[in-house]
């Protein structure tokens, strides 16, 4: 229960950047406080990477592990 908690905050993340690059690419001109698109593409992209490691990770190490409930 814990993991896949873990897993779908990373999705959520992973989400909300997504769409952020996305916003960059359809409306770059309408990113005012963002001069440098491609240095805030990156970062966002960046962010991206981290957690989709994450899921990979638990899916990498913790597949096969049964997992407990959060409450007994």
């Amino acid at each position: 229960m814990l993991l896949n908690a873990l897993k779908l905050h990373a999705e959520g993340h992973i989400a909300k950047h997504k769409a952020n690059v996305l916003v960059y690419m359809k409306h770059p001109a309408g990113i005012g406080d963002h001069p440098d698109i491609i240095d805030s593409m990156e970062k966002e992209i960046l962010e991206i990477a981290k957690y989709q490691d994450v899921i990979d990770m638990i899916n990498m190490h913790f597949s096969n592990e049964e997992q407990l409930p959060l409450f007994s």
